[in-house]
């Protein structure tokens, strides 16, 4: 019987050891990773939002930073697409410290929400919905955000290289 304490003693101890060393491995390496906690905007004083309530901050939130190394896609926002259909209607609120409007885009694949102002565009957030992926391209002039669920795509542009930003919503 002490034999058998003796050896379940032991393999308590190495399992402890072991998990531990792995929860500190991995907390490590996380450590300051996409998995902070996200970033909210605050509404103003008074102001209510009239939106369904939506999925819940996912890992995907991410402080986005301009990409200058991201590849190109392979459309371009002017190019033709097989069906086109009309940005859902965007809920603005003053942005803080900025001196645009933040609106949101509801989509099928997802919601999307810019920081718009006269003469340029930033990506405030991006949220997948279930079982859609998601890829953002970003260059000087427009921002390509793209769900994708299957063969079904949608993608949601916003370009301001020949005056004000301006959001497209494409379905195809």
């Amino acid at each position: 019987m002490r034999r058998g304490l003796v050896h379940v003693l032991a393999w308590s101890l190495a399992t402890g050891a072991a998990t531990t060393l792995s929860w500190w491995g991995v907390h490590t390496v996380m450590a300051g990773t996409a998995y902070d906690p996200p970033r909210a905007l605050p509404l103003a004083a008074g102001e209510a939002t009239t939106q369904e309530p939506g999925p819940s901050a996912s890992s995907t939130d991410r402080p986005l930073v301009p990409e200058s190394r991201s590849p190109a896609p392979s459309r371009t926002p002017t190019a033709p697409s097989p069906s086109r259909t009309a940005a859902t209607s965007p809920s603005p609120a003053p942005a803080p410290g900025g001196s645009g409007q933040v609106k949101s885009y509801d989509t099928a694949g997802g919601r999307v929400v810019f920081d718009l102002d006269r003469t340029y565009a930033t990506l405030v957030s991006a949220t997948p919905g279930p079982g859609w992926s998601m890829q953002v391209w970003k260059t000087e002039s427009w921002i390509r955000v793209e769900f994708a669920s299957g063969a079904d795509r949608v993608s949601v542009f916003c370009t301001w290289h020949d005056g004000p930003p301006r959001v497209e919503i494409v379905t195809y």
